[in-house]
């Protein structure tokens, strides 16, 4: 995409500028596949969502806030939203296309994360939700579904439907359940702590290959929210640096919680994470 597409999401796109590829996904509302722009040969990912779920879910301001954030970030581990187009029946967003797929397929495919791979996943993360606080954004669905990994195995943040841009309190129960924040499950006020007990939640499930709340029903899972039920079994073997700065994060107290800067400067991060960001597989 030219720089000048790149800084005018509002341009006229059509359908007519893409050449369409194969499926890349599938969602509730609509699908994703890979494309590429006639003019430039550039390759991207094109979500199509369809008019008639979003009006039937009521999905309007949801999809609105969506790109609307998502369009106002510029970092390298938030996936780019370069622009929108729509015709009779759908809404196209154009996406930065990440080559490796989610990362949950990733955590399936091998159980469990190493400690370097996990530690440059967290490191990254924590760089992205630092930068998207600054700019008054909690995003608040972080989960292996939401994040993506390019060519060179940098994680991008990828979904922003439940983030939020408000430097208030609020009070809306989102997100998905294993990641929910105690305060959020209690339906209290949250800020932007949410987003750092997701990424505890996120780095045990890494290293673990489990939610560290996952029980048999909603109401367990909930329950073991609120009590920070939080055990670490002895297989897979994990390091005491790594049990520390999850044990940091989970906590009930929310002003509690290791900021995001005590994250980067945290023991296991200065051992294992790889500056660039990069996880080749």
């Amino acid at each position: 995409m030219s720089s000048q597409r790149e800084e005018n999401p509002q341009r006229q796109w059509s359908l007519q500028d893409f050449e369409i590829g194969k499926p890349l996904g599938k969602g509730k509302f609509g699908r994703v596949y890979l494309a590429r722009e006639i003019k430039s040969k550039y390759v991207v990912a094109l979500k199509v969502l369809y008019k008639e779920q979003i009006e039937k879910y009521r999905l309007h301001h949801q999809l609105r806030r969506e790109m609307e954030i998502q369009t106002g970030l510029r970092h390298p581990n938030v996936l780019r939203l370069y622009g929108w187009f729509h015709d009779a029946e759908r809404i196209y967003l154009i996406l930065e296309y990440a080559h490796g797929g989610e990362l949950y397929r990733l955590l399936r495919k091998t159980g469990h994360l190493r400690e370097k791979q996990a530690a440059t996943y967290i490191a990254s993360l924590t760089q992205a939700l630092a930068y998207c606080h600054q700019k008054h954004v909690i995003h608040r669905d972080i989960k292996p579904e939401n994040l993506l990994l390019d060519h060179e195995g940098r994680l991008k943040i990828a979904d922003f439907g439940w983030s939020v841009q408000s430097s208030l309190k609020r009070h809306t129960m989102c997100g998905t359940l294993d990641y929910l924040a105690p305060e959020m499950v209690e339906n209290k006020a949250h800020d932007y702590a949410v987003d750092n007990w997701t990424l505890g939640v996120l780095c045990y499930e890494f290293l673990y290959g489990i939610p560290p709340f996952e029980a048999e029903n909603q109401k367990d899972t909930f329950r073991r929210i609120i009590k920070v039920d939080l055990s670490f079994p002895s297989i897979p073997n994990v390091s005491a640096d790594a049990k520390d700065l999850i044990s940091r994060l989970l906590v009930k107290d929310s002003s509690k919680r290791l900021s995001l800067q005590k994250i980067l400067e945290h023991p296991w991060i200065n051992k294992n994470a790889d500056p660039t960001g990069t996880c080749p597989k």
